[in-house]
């Protein structure tokens, strides 16, 4: 059975998650039930990450197993022909060996997190950011993000109910950008690691918001981790302004990589 690797797109907010769920809409469950249009019959897609519900991908990676090859452009063309009208996308399509596995042969994830601080409610990028009204300290921010760059045990910056085995994890990147656009003060959190926790990015993100608006102070942040208790942890941000921007692999995958 040959093996496909797709790189995808989505809104998150009309679903419950990647996963997929047996009574609610998940990008899983549409991809799945887009192959069964192609290929009669049951198909389960493998992730390089379960977005949570609300979050948006510009550059998941999923894996499917076919019965006949496929050429990558026609498969990438069928399965967006039958995902309308959901807010799903697959960007490529590229075949791959039978051992790739679009989680565990990833190297890196990378997702980005947009806060926009403006008082008038948000219209046009309503559902795709975090609206704040107070203005943010960028630089404060990054004092404290660094605490956070490295190897570190993560308990503060997980979920109750992460499945992870260890709470530690290595952050080799935050970077926190201010923009001004039209449509206000737009603050970017780009962050980069192997693998996050359950919640991580929206954990780290509410409690740098929280050193930004000078509740906190930025070495806060550091007696937060160190204190290993996800009762010291700053408020979870919402899904929302969440993307999933690109997976790397050991060896470029999509045209595009090239």
């Amino acid at each position: 059975m040959p093996r496909y690797a797709l790189k995808i797109e989505y809104h998150g907010a009309p679903f419950a998650g990647w996963q997929r769920q047996a009574d609610q809409p998940s990008v899983q469950g549409a991809i799945e039930a887009a192959l069964a249009r192609l290929e009669p019959g049951a198909h389960t897609i493998a992730a390089a990450g379960r977005t949570d519900a609300g979050v948006h991908a510009r550059g998941q990676v999923a894996h499917c197993d076919l019965a006949r090859p496929w050429d990558p452009f026609r498969l990438q063309e069928a399965l967006n022909h039958h995902l309308k009208p959901a807010p799903v996308a697959i960007t490529e399509a590229a075949q791959v060996s039978d051992d790739w596995h679009a989680r565990f042969s990833a190297l890196e994830r990378r997702y980005l997190f947009r806060l926009l601080a403006r008082r008038a409610p948000a219209t046009m990028e309503a559902g795709q950011v975090w609206q704040v009204k107070q203005r943010l300290d960028l630089a404060a921010m990054q004092q404290g993000a660094a605490h956070l760059v490295g190897h570190h045990d993560f308990t503060t910056f997980r979920s109750t109910i992460c499945q992870a085995k260890s709470p530690v994890k290595t952050i080799d990147k935050i970077e926190i950008s201010e923009i001004s656009t039209e449509a206000g003060t737009e603050f970017q959190f780009r962050l980069v690691a192997r693998s996050f926790l359950h919640n991580q990015v929206r954990s780290i993100v509410g409690t740098l918001e929280r050193v930004g608006a000078g509740s906190w102070a930025p070495e806060d942040v550091r007696r937060a981790l160190d204190a290993k208790d996800r009762a010291a942890c700053g408020p979870v941000c919402p899904p929302q302004g969440l993307y999933l921007m690109g997976v790397r692999y050991p060896e470029p995958v999509f045209g595009s990589e090239a």
